[in-house]
């Protein structure tokens, strides 16, 4: 598991594996299905085991205590023998492949894996190939080497795959080179200052907030890594329909998008998409709208995980009794934008 693989089980409170995570401002490691308050992503650090952890400073929780044996988990052993088979085998296998290499039928991989990842194997082999293709691209690779090296078996199937995954084509991926370069700007909006932010391939982050420098203070901490260059006209363009998709006057679709997440997030987010404006779904629904009714704290994790305010729009998504849950941009303007959405949407009496 990556680094965003391990974050996503911490959010959804799951134990897959003997690593643990630690907190810098704490100094104390937990096993990733710890019940205490979820820390900032910022200030987690992964590790293979708790000696690992104890070798770095950290010391062991005092709730999960990380350092105690568990009974073990059969299905969990399972899901993660699968795991490392998919992490480690470029060629994406048959379910029947997979699942005859770890002795079990291919329903029951089907269900236990999907049940615990939130995908199917397939879907979660397909992601990896998508990010191995990412990695040859950004380093360089001739997009023909790096279709055949991650067993597309051709340019065009990786160019017909490659809308879902990368957002753009091959060769329009590989043109953003190694190194992120980001343009960032601050507009007003009638919920407050928008932040955007934009690669060469598209939007990678919109925020909301009351104040412009805490917005750009944030973007810093996050993109600490990335260049930032200079806007442009077309950057300003960019800009100007991201207001107007916060403002509800343009539609999502019009812009490109450059944010990728983990196999589980990305089938969220595609899920919170389908959702009409001017209707609202609860957590456990959109669970089961992608097939994973036991995951409902991981669907809530991906959607606290969503860098695009509006875009992909999970204010849309509520609590069962219909109130409002919590909105990493604010309750308030979770409150406005599903007014606003309702009022644009209620069908007009044409006997008024």
């Amino acid at each position: 598991m990556d680094d965003e693989q391990r974050w996503a089980a911490v959010v959804a409170r799951e134990d897959t594996g003997g690593w643990v995570y630690a907190v810098r401002t704490t100094g104390v490691y937990c096993r990733p299905g710890c019940p205490a308050r979820r820390p900032r992503r910022e200030n987690v650090e992964f590790h293979d085991d708790p000696a690992a952890a104890e070798g770095a400073g950290f010391r062991a929780c005092r709730r999960c205590r990380p350092r105690e044996a568990t009974a073990p988990d059969p299905t969990a052993e399972l899901v993660t023998a699968a795991r490392r088979r998919l992490d480690s085998d470029e060629r994406v296998p048959t379910l029947a492949e997979l699942a005859s290499s770890l002795g079990v039928s291919p329903s029951h991989l089907q269900r236990a894996f999907t049940a615990r990842v939130g995908v199917s194997p397939r879907a979660y082999a397909e992601h990896l190939r998508a990010r191995r293709v990412a990695e040859r691209l950004e380093a360089g690779t001739p997009v023909s080497d790096a279709a055949y090296d991650a067993g597309f078996g051709s340019a065009g199937r990786l160019s017909a795959a490659a809308a879902s995954r990368l957002g753009m084509t091959p060769s329009r991926f590989r043109a953003g080179g190694a190194g992120e370069r980001i343009r960032v700007a601050v507009a007003e909006a009638s919920l407050g200052a928008v932040l955007v932010a934009a690669t060469d391939r598209g939007v990678c982050a919109i925020d909301l907030g009351a104040d412009p420098d805490e917005l750009l203070a944030a973007f810093s901490r996050r993109f600490h890594a990335a260049t930032v260059v200079a806007g442009d006209r077309a950057f300003e363009r960019t800009v100007a329909t991201v207001v107007a998709v916060v403002e509800g006057t343009a539609p999502a679709d019009a812009l490109t998008y450059d944010v990728r997440g983990t196999a589980f997030q990305e089938r969220v987010w595609q899920a919170l998409r389908s959702i009409p404006a001017g209707t609202t779904t609860a957590y456990a629904r959109l669970a089961e709208r992608i097939g994973a009714p036991g995951s409902v704290r991981a669907v809530a994790g991906a959607c606290a995980a969503n860098q695009l305010a509006v875009a992909v729009p999970c204010h849309r998504v509520v609590r069962a009794d219909g109130g409002l849950a919590g909105y990493r941009w604010g309750v308030e303007r979770k409150r406005a934008l599903l007014e606003r959405e309702a009022a644009a949407h209620t069908p007009v009496d044409a006997g008024a």
